[in-house]
C-alpha cells in the first residue's frame, strides 16, 4: 500500500515536471511566433503605406485631369452609369476597315526637291480647317513648281477676325523640318528679294498638274509669285499618286498644331475618356454665320431671319444673297438644328446617358436653342466645362485656336457626327478614315428632313418605328471604307468640280493602302 503510493507520487510528481517543462517550451514558441508575427505586420503595413501612397498619388494625378475647377456643375454628368451596359456596341465600335492603312511614303519615281531662286508667298483664307487644306495644296504647288514656299499668313479678314499668325496655330520648326525633304520652306523672303515686284496671281481652283507647269512661265519675268487665295487650288482626281501623298503628308504629318494647342487638346481628350469612357463628338454647326450664309431658317423668330439676311447682305464675299429658306431645307442643304439632332441620335440607339462634347462656337438662340437636344442627352460637354478658365486664357478671342481644340477632341473621339457638311466636317471625316475607319456618322439630311416634315403632320412619332427609318437610312454611312465619289452624273465642264467628294474628304485609294502593301510605321 505504502509502495503504491509512493509509486502514485512519482508519477504525480513526474508528469507535473513534464508538464511544467512542456509549458514553458509552449510560452516560448509562443512568444517567437508572436514577435515574428508582428513584425511580418509591420513590414507589410509599410508595404501596403507605400502601394497606398503610390495609389494616393495616381488617383491624385487623376484628379488634376478632371478636377472640379476643370467641370464645374451641372455640366458634368456623373461619373456612373454613363451608358448602359446593353447598349449596342456596335454604336461605338469602328467599321471593318479591311485591312487597310495608311499611306504616304513617296514612290520610288518621286523627286526631292532642288535648290531654287523663285518663291511662293501665300494668304490663306477662310476658317482654320479651310486654312489647312488650302495650305496642303500651296505645298504641293510649290513642289510641282520647284519654288521656295513662304511660311503662309493667315487669314485675319474672315468672319472670325482672328489676329493668331501661322506660329500660333502650327508647329512651325516641325513643318519646315518634315517637308524638308519635299519643299524648302523659310520664314521670311530673303531681303535681297522683299523689294523685287510679284506676279500677284489667283490660281484657278482644281487645276491640275499641267496647269502649273504651264504657270512655270512667270519665273521667266518674276522671282516671287504671291498667291491670294490657297484652298482648293488643286484637284481632287486625277493627280499623279506621289502629289497626292504629298498633300497628306503636309495635312496629317507636317501641319502639326502648336504645343500649346496639341497640349491642351490631348488633355481635354484625356479628360473626356477618363470621365466619360466614350463620347460622340457632335460638330453642331448652327452658329451664326452659318445659318446666314446659307439661308437656313427654319425654327427661328421673325426678328432672327431678319437679323441673319441683313448680316449675308453685307457680308461682301457671300456671292448669293436672295436664298429660298424652304428649298436649302427640303434639299438638305441646311444643317440639323439642335433638336433634330437629338431626333437623329436617338434614333440610331445612343442611350439618354450618352456623353456628347459639343464641337461649336457659340450656339444661335443659345440654351434656349439647346434645350431640345439636352432634353433627350442631358450630358452635353463644352470646352468651358472640360477646362479651366486659367488654361482656356491662351485661347479667348482667337477662334482658330479653338477650333483647333475642337478638332483635335473630334478627330479623336469614339463617334463623330456632323451636322452640316462644312470644311471641318469634311476635314475630320477624312482624318478619321486616314487614321483607320474610325466611326463618323454623315447624317442624310434630306431624307431626314422627311421624316421631320411626317412627325409634324403627326404621321410619325419617336420609337421603334422611326428608328428604324434612320437606321435603314444609314447603314452606309458610318464612315466604312470606299473609293472617294467623283462627280455627279449629267454635269459637265469646270462645274462636275464642286459636285466630287472632296480629296481630303476621303483620300482613299492615294493614301490608304491595302494589306497587301507594306504597313507604314
Amino acid at each position: 500500500m505504502v509502495k503504491h503510493r509512493n509509486s502514485s507520487r512519482s508519477i504525480i510528481s513526474y508528469s507535473s515536471s513534464i508538464a511544467r517543462f512542456f509549458s514553458i517550451k509552449a510560452i516560448s514558441l509562443y512568444l517567437i511566433f508572436v514577435f515574428a508575427f508582428t513584425i511580418w505586420v509591420l513590414v507589410f503595413s509599410s508595404r501596403n503605406i507605400q502601394t497606398d501612397d503610390d495609389h494616393t498619388k495616381h488617383q491624385q494625378q487623376h484628379r488634376d485631369l478632371i478636377d472640379s475647377e476643370s467641370f464645374p456643375p451641372p455640366y458634368l454628368p456623373p461619373r456612373k452609369n454613363l451608358q448602359k451596359p446593353n447598349e449596342n456596341t456596335q454604336l461605338w465600335t469602328p467599321p471593318f476597315s479591311f485591312g487597310l492603312h495608311s499611306c504616304v511614303k513617296p514612290t520610288p519615281k518621286y523627286k526631292d526637291f532642288s535648290e531654287s531662286d523663285h518663291y511662293i508667298t501665300v494668304r490663306s483664307n477662310g476658317g482654320l480647317n479651310q486654312m489647312r487644306t488650302g495650305i496642303a495644296d500651296i505645298v504641293a504647288v510649290a513642289h510641282i513648281m520647284n519654288a521656295t514656299l513662304v511660311i503662309p499668313e493667315l487669314d485675319k479678314r474672315s468672319f472670325w477676325q482672328d489676329s493668331s499668325v501661322f506660329s500660333d496655330i502650327f508647329d512651325e520648326e516641325h513643318f519646315i523640318k518634315s517637308l524638308r525633304r519635299d519643299v524648302k520652306v523659310i520664314k521670311k523672303l530673303p531681303k535681297e528679294v522683299e523689294s523685287l515686284p510679284r506676279a500677284r496671281k489667283h490660281f484657278t481652283s482644281w487645276s491640275s498638274v499641267g496647269y502649273y507647269e504651264e504657270m512655270n512661265h512667270l519665273w521667266k519675268e518674276y522671282k516671287v509669285i504671291h498667291v491670294a487665295k490657297s484652298d482648293s487650288r488643286l484637284a481632287n482626281n486625277d493627280l499623279p499618286i506621289d502629289v497626292q501623298r504629298l498633300r497628306c503628308r503636309v495635312l496629317y504629318r507636317g501641319l502639326r498644331f502648336s504645343p500649346a494647342i496639341e497640349s491642351l487638346g490631348q488633355k481635354l481628350v484625356e479628360r473626356l475618356k477618363l470621365h466619360a469612357g466614350r463620347y460622340i463628338a457632335l460638330h453642331l454647326r448652327y452658329e451664326k454665320d452659318m445659318l446666314a450664309f446659307t439661308g437656313c431658317t427654319y425654327g427661328l423668330t421673325d426678328a432672327e431671319s431678319e437679323e441673319l439676311r441683313v448680316m449675308r447682305e453685307s457680308t461682301s464675299h457671300w456671292k448669293i444673297k436672295s436664298i429660298n429658306s424652304t428649298e436649302q431645307r427640303e434639299e438638305g442643304l441646311c444643317p440639323l438644328t439642335p433638336k433634330e439632332v437629338g431626333i437623329f441620335l436617338k434614333g440610331l440607339g445612343y442611350s439618354q446617358s450618352t456623353v456628347i462634347y459639343i464641337a461649336a462656337g457659340e450656339i444661335y438662340g443659345g440654351d434656349d436653342r439647346l434645350s431640345e437636344l439636352k432634353s433627350r442627352f442631358p450630358n452635353l460637354v463644352f470646352k468651358e466645362t472640360l477646362a479651366g478658365k486659367e488654361e482656356l486664357k491662351g485661347f479667348t478671342g482667337h477662334a482658330t485656336k479653338t477650333a483647333a481644340l475642337d478638332y483635335i477632341i473630334s478627330v479623336e473621339s469614339d463617334v463623330f457626327v456632323p451636322s452640316h457638311s462644312g470644311n471641318m466636317a469634311r476635314a475630320v471625316e477624312g482624318h478619321r478614315r486616314f487614321l483607320g475607319h474610325r466611326r463618323t456618322i454623315t447624317p442624310d439630311r434630306k431624307g431626314l428632313v422627311k421624316l421631320f416634315g411626317k412627325m409634324e403632320r403627326g404621321q410619325l412619332k419617336e420609337g421603334p418605328k422611326l428608328s428604324n427609318f434612320v437606321n435603314q437610312m444609314h447603314k452606309d454611312r458610318q464612315g466604312a471604307p470606299r473609293r472617294r465619289k467623283g462627280p455627279t452624273q449629267g454635269i459637265k465642264g469646270r462645274a462636275r468640280f464642286r459636285t466630287e467628294e472632296a480629296f481630303y474628304e476621303n483620300p482613299y485609294p492615294e493614301c490608304i493602302c491595302s494589306s497587301k502593301e507594306h504597313k507604314e510605321p
